[in-house]
């Protein structure tokens, strides 16, 4: 009972005006004692616990007080003494108490003399009654550097349900992966530092690698208190943003100043002095603690009240199931005792008999000490004489208190517990190279799961399920995928594509080294699975989002369509660029190949049969795709996930193009992120990709200058028959085009047949003068076409991309000397020859300009080229100056407006001249080279 003082009535609206002023005694809460309705049944589904819940954060802090400042009262209730009846014992003050442990004063009016209760035995069960609670908000520990944490007052009585829900959607806690709940001595005790840091080092570590809560007594001392250090010290020496849970669950009765806690509105927050000093025989708070759930029977200064609660809220929440991410486990739970006395023994034999898995931290003391010594022990060896000779080196100051009948009855206990190995756990400081309690608890985790499955086999699934979930990938290795079972790689896909969605690669790197193979792994099915389920949000589910919804529009669906991997293909073609083709052409004929199941629906559940379905059905089908490492490594690429694309590239065939597309990608995409943090991932990515490309470029040529050279150049089909050099020379990575070999080879490719010692000076003068290809100025590559025929000299000698490049350059001065004469001198009324000829050659611009705009080979319609053209800036520029000419001309044919036509011709000459510094654009190392490659088709 929270002991409230004398209350008077008061109307509805003046309820919970204000919290009560603290004092000596508990403080008014106007409510009368025999308002004792109950509270009203909660509707949920019979999944509502096994789905992952959103937080039920609310838009604002006062939000969130209000909406817990009336969903709390509701649905959670105190316990409180409805009748006064002195007891044999008196107060630390000399006062009379009741048989609840409170004064007098600290009851209600009606309490003292009921008229219903006179001449009877006090009873529990029938003297103390729930109202709502009147203690719940933030807990603020003054003393502490104004820690806070989050505190509910429930009745003994509170449904575990009603509090999961609380600490699910009203708290905003994630559901955990893990339940770890901590035993031991309540009272201080010393243990070795370097076992203690070992402790304190696991437990957190376990907590934060595997999303664990920690539930402990929530007192300032004993086990409780070394817990809160852990959690205390891993916070200031780590980096880890997150928080760790650590829920504690104490009696409230036993909690010293709790009367600051009490606002019958929910204090926001409630400040707390942890006072030691004048505890006396109640408990403090631990300021480390993050929850606190505080159980309320009615009574006063009586210990051991929330065990039964919080043996119910573990088995409650043991129960629920947990899907993230493809996976469905139930939440697993392991008791870890440190010390303790009676007490904890009864809650090992307790945990041992429901099935849960304990882990007994040896040289902690007391009980922990004694089953840690006889755990290895054979059932008979385990006597009574031997468990009061643990007694009396572990129980020295209080062995005199174990009666003979109390160590008999210890005795029968430990058997069996001890009779339940694979629920034991022994951590020994040092054994078998262990040095962790994480890796311990893990383990236990694991042995237990072992002995559950309903068939009397080791449930190897669950097992994998539970590594994957915890992110463990040292406990997969070392107690998982041992000799003792042997997996096929067709096992492990559903959980590959689980570690996959999860971003996982310790796993994804795991489960290749079992013999996973992409090419088996990756079907139709998976690829729109994972596409299905990536990350958001992100640029590319953005840009993939809007052609689902311009799909929509044009054919006038209801609702946006499923996700198909020609929408895929879409985004990717628009990110790698236009003269790549489609990595995923869309179906000609209306059937998918598509499984009938629900795939956006597929989870991974306990008994492994969704995600399996899917693998199992896939099998023998011959996958769609023609390179499923590029698949996965396109769909890693697109999530910046960087670990992941590293471990699929690394099983790439054709590395140098996979390396230059991801740069192409991510370049791309950071244009259109709007982090700035992500942005520069992305551009460093890009970047180390590049020279990736220049590496593997390198040892290739260390070893074959002309096969590399050809690799340079070899369509790539998995990368929509494009090359390395155009993928290079679109994502603009001036690195790998200015490396030596591909200079050399640019250089090769510059020359065509010539040799590239000719030089300029001598190849114009042949361009002028042909017939000096005859006198060995200009000398050819290859050799046997030195003494050739004239023709065959000839051809080589025009067709060489440096002759061209000059000839096209050549001809462009002549066209704009041409035009300028035109303008200058002979633009006359009548227009003469050379006008012509200036309209003819403008007339050859339009039409290649045209061809550009219409040629469309992979049907992307007329509109979208239009955009694809107009995206560059050079195009523009021919299109303003095509329009301009053609503005001038029709002004310059009618008398009146002739010279204004002249006007606007000479505009156009101008923008003719500035489409001339296109060619200068380039660096000068790279030279005029890049332009005539990107030209060649």
């Amino acid at each position: 009972m929270a002991g409230p003082g004398r209350r008077i009535r008061t109307l509805p609206t003046d309820l919970n005006k204000v919290c009560p002023d603290e004092g000596d005694g508990y403080p008014v809460y106007p409510r009368s004692y025999y308002d004792l309705d109950v509270v009203p049944n909660l509707r949920r589904s019979n999944s509502a616990f096994s789905k992952n819940k959103k937080r039920a954060h609310f838009n604002s802090g006062a939000n969130e007080k209000e909406n817990l400042s009336t969903w709390i009262p509701e649905n959670i209730r105190k316990k409180e003494c409805v009748y006064f009846i002195e007891g044999s014992q008196m107060s630390d003050s000399g006062k009379v108490v009741c048989e609840c442990g409170y004064l007098r004063e600290q009851h209600l009016e009606e309490a003292i003399k009921p008229a219903m209760f006179q001449g009877k035995e006090w009873d529990p069960r029938r003297h103390v009654q729930e109202v709502p609670t009147d203690a719940f908000g933030d807990l603020s520990f003054t003393t502490v550097g104004q820690k806070t944490g989050k505190f509910v007052r429930v009745s003994s009585n509170t449904p575990p349900s009603v509090i999961y829900q609380l600490m699910t959607q009203h708290w905003g806690l994630d559901i955990p992966n893990l339940l770890i709940s901590v035993t031991g001595g309540a009272k201080n005790f010393n243990m070795k530092l370097r076992l203690k840091n070992i402790f304190r080092r696991g437990l957190v570590k376990v907590a934060q690698t595997t999303g664990a809560w920690i539930i402990t007594g929530g007192s300032h001392a004993g086990v409780m208190k070394q817990v809160g250090e852990a959690v205390r010290d891993f916070s200031m020496s780590s980096n880890y943003k997150g928080e760790i849970i650590t829920i504690g669950i104490a009696t409230w009765g036993t909690v010293h100043n709790r009367s600051s806690l009490i606002c019958p509105m929910g204090s926001f927050p409630a400040e707390y002095v942890l006072d030691e000093e004048t505890q006396g025989n109640l408990s403090c708070l631990d300021s480390n603690h993050s929850h606190f759930i505080l159980v309320d029977d009615g009574t006063h200064g009586k210990y051991g009240v929330e065990i039964p609660l919080r043996t119910r809220l573990e088995k409650f929440i043991s129960e629920q199931t947990k899907v993230k991410e493809g996976v469905a486990i139930k939440i697993p739970i392991v008791c870890v005792v440190l010390e303790g006395g009676p007490g904890t023994l009864d809650t090992i034999y307790n945990a041992i008999t429901n099935g849960t898995p304990c882990v007994i931290v040896e040289g902690s003391g007391r009980v922990a000490d004694v089953i840690a010594q006889v755990a290895n022990l054979p059932i008979s060896q385990i006597s009574i004489s031997l468990i009061q000779k643990k007694l009396s080196i572990f129980f020295k100051e209080s062995y005199e208190q174990f009666t003979e009948n109390k160590i008999v009855e210890w005795t029968k206990k430990i058997q069996d517990i001890v009779r339940n190995r694979q629920l034991l756990t022994i951590f020994r400081e040092g054994k078998d190279g262990q040095q962790d309690v994480d890796v311990a608890i893990l383990q236990a985790m694991l042995k237990a799961s072992r002995y559950r499955d309903h068939l009397g086999h080791e449930n190897w699934d669950h097992q994998l399920k539970l590594a994957v979930a915890w992110n463990r990938v040292d406990i997969a290795r070392s107690e998982i995928f041992t000799d003792d079972h042997e997996w096929k790689p067709s096992d492990l896909h559903p959980m590959m594509a689980a570690a996959l969605i999860a971003n996982k690669p310790d796993f994804v790197k795991l489960f290749l080294e079992q013999g996973v193979r992409l090419k088996e792994f990756v079907t139709w099915d998976t690829l729109i699975y994972l596409y299905e389920n990536m990350a958001n949000p992100s640029v590319f589910h953005t840009k993939l989002q809007k052609v689902l919804m311009e799909e929509k529009e044009r054919s006038a669906f209801s609702k946006v369509p499923r996700v198909q991997m020609h929408h895929v293909s879409q985004v990717l073609r628009e990110l790698l660029g236009d003269f790549t083709q489609q990595l995923y052409p869309k179906p000609k004929n209306t059937e998918r190949h598509r499984l009938s199941i629900a795939v956006p629906h597929i989870k991974l559940n306990v008994q492994g049969v969704s995600l399996r379905s899917l693998y199992k059905r896939s099998a023998g089908r011959v996958t769609f795709t023609m390179d499923p490492i590029r698949d996965l490594l396109i769909w890693a690429i697109v999530q910046n996930r960087k670990e992941l694309a590293d471990i699929i590239w690394t099983q790439s065939q054709d590395c140098t193009a996979a390396a230059l597309a991801c740069s192409k990608i991510l370049k791309e995409l950071s244009k259109e992120e709007d982090d700035t943090d992500s942005t520069e991932e992305m551009l460093s990515l890009a970047e180390e990709y590049e020279y990736r490309a220049i590496g593997v470029l390198t040892e290739c040529y260390r070893k074959d200058e002309e096969r590399a050279q050809k690799l340079l150049i070899r369509i790539s089909d998995a990368w929509g028959k494009t090359t390395c050099l155009q993928l290079a020379l679109e994502a603009k990575n001036m690195k790998f085009v200015s490396y030596g070999g591909i200079q050399a080879f640019l250089t090769k490719v510059w020359w065509g047949k010539l040799s590239v010692d000719n030089g300029i000076c001598r190849v114009i003068m042949c361009m002028l003068f042909f017939p000096l290809l005859y006198t060995g100025l200009i000398t050819f590559r290859e050799k046997r076409l030195q003494p050739m025929t004239c023709l065959n000299r000839f051809r080589a000698f025009f067709t060489a991309p440096v002759v061209i490049f000059h000839l096209n350059i050549l001809s462009y001065f002549t066209f704009l000397w041409l035009f300028a004469y035109v303008l200058m001198i002979d633009f006359q009324p009548t227009p003469s020859w050379r006008e012509y000829v200036i309209y003819f050659w403008l007339f050859s611009l339009v039409c290649e300009e045209t061809r550009q705009l219409f040629y469309d080979p992979d049907g992307f319609g007329l509109v979208k080229m239009a955009s694809l053209y107009l995206n560059d800036f050079w195009n523009k520029l021919d299109v303003c100056a095509i329009l301009i000419f053609i503005a001038g001309l029709s002004c310059r044919w009618i008398p009146a407006t002739l010279y204004p036509g002249r006007i606007i011709l000479s505009l156009a000459f101008i923008i003719f001249c500035l489409r001339l510094m296109h060619i200068f654009t380039v660096s000068k190392t790279l030279g005029p080279k890049i332009i005539i490659v990107k030209r060649m088709e």
